[in-house]
């Protein structure tokens, strides 16, 4: 292990050194089958961008539980640019991207997935807009091979939490994404137990663009994604972005309360006055008793995300913990501290 933990010095977001290095940050977890294919397009396409970008690959292994992370050193062997580290457990993929940000070392850092559905081959367009003066580059999904429903329910979501949201979030984006080191150098001082990544770089460019491409489908492996996890990816990017949730629950309770006192006044006057007699139903009864429970339950819910989160942020837990590392030098205090500004995954310039 030979490289250094520390980033190289930053050029700010107009780049005009002669050989700027790009970070590669490439999430892994079950991937035996396309890490190879993955360093394969990923070289290819920077080694033909020399000798303007010299680049690193970043690959962080959550804990994978099958050959993953040795075969990751079996390509290190033969190239001293990979870099890799592996979590002692699983601790989720935004965790994972976010250390592999705060490990990047160079002018710049492209995030990519490991089965190549974002295509490696649009690396030159998001450099040329780098080196435009943009802190942020974004992938701009315009089409994936994927059903109807899912495609709306995607498109929905994300003018949906755009809507809500005050942060300077693209629509269609997901993580493929280039960031500028004067983002990394403000990610690394930000402790955040629960990130949203996508939404942190967005919140933090102040010269942000997009870049559409064509979603390729996986060739190799099965995704990491299902719909559950995109469920959860969902109420993460909506947690972590606003509090409009919040505020919803407190509308509809007001709303309801609102309803019933109204009904309460219809009910008694139309009894002291008109002489109504309201027949007695059990099934209406129980079923306003059912609804007025299961509202406080979604409400009750919408809180417990909230308090959750703060929960995890007080106790000051590390956002990851690596167990073995390849080409990179962890700084022994790292080892010693549990505090959020020197754990692992927070590598001190």
């Amino acid at each position: 292990m030979t490289s250094s933990i520390e980033h190289l010095p930053g050029v700010g977001s107009t780049q005009t050194s002669a050989c700027s290095l790009i970070s590669v940050i490439v999430p892994v977890y079950n991937e035996e089958a396309n890490v190879a294919a993955a360093h394969t397009a990923i070289s290819e396409v920077l080694t033909a961008l020399a000798p303007r970008y010299d680049f690193e690959i970043i690959f962080t292994d959550n804990h994978s539980l099958d050959s993953t992370f040795e075969r990751i050193a079996q390509i290190a062997k033969s190239d001293p640019r990979v870099r890799a580290v592996r979590f002692a457990r699983n601790f989720g993929f935004q965790r994972s991207v976010m250390t592999g940000y705060r490990l990047a070392r160079g002018d710049a850092a492209i995030q990519i997935d490991c089965d190549l559905q974002d295509p490696p081959s649009i690396f030159p367009q998001f450099l040329a807009l780098w080196e435009q003066g943009h802190d942020v580059v974004v992938g701009i999904r315009r089409f994936r091979d994927e059903n109807s429903l899912l495609q709306w329910g995607r498109k929905f979501y994300y003018r949906l939490l755009r809507k809500i949201s005050s942060d300077n979030l693209m629509l269609d984006s997901g993580d493929f994404r280039l960031v500028d080191r004067s983002i990394l150098d403000q990610l690394r001082q930000i402790d955040d137990a629960s990130p949203y990544t996508r939404g942190l770089t967005s919140l933090l460019a102040s010269n942000q663009t997009g870049v559409p491409y064509d979603r390729a489908v996986r060739e190799q492996g099965q995704s990491k994604f299902p719909l559950i996890k995109l469920i959860s990816l969902a109420i993460d990017g909506f947690v972590a972005h606003s509090t409009a949730p919040l505020r919803m629950a407190s509308f509809a309770g007001l709303l309801i309360a609102l309803m019933t006192s109204l009904a309460s006044v219809f009910y008694i006057v139309g009894r002291l006055f008109f002489g109504l007699e309201w027949p007695e139903g059990f099934a209406t009864t129980t079923i306003l008793i059912l609804f007025g429970i299961s509202l406080n339950a979604v409400f009750l819910g919408v809180i417990g995300e909230y308090v959750g989160r703060i929960y995890e942020q007080v106790r000051l837990r590390p956002t990851t913990v690596i167990e073995r590392s390849i080409n990179m030098t962890l700084p022994e205090q790292t080892l010693k501290t549990p505090k959020p500004a020197r754990n692992l995954s927070q590598a001190p310039s």
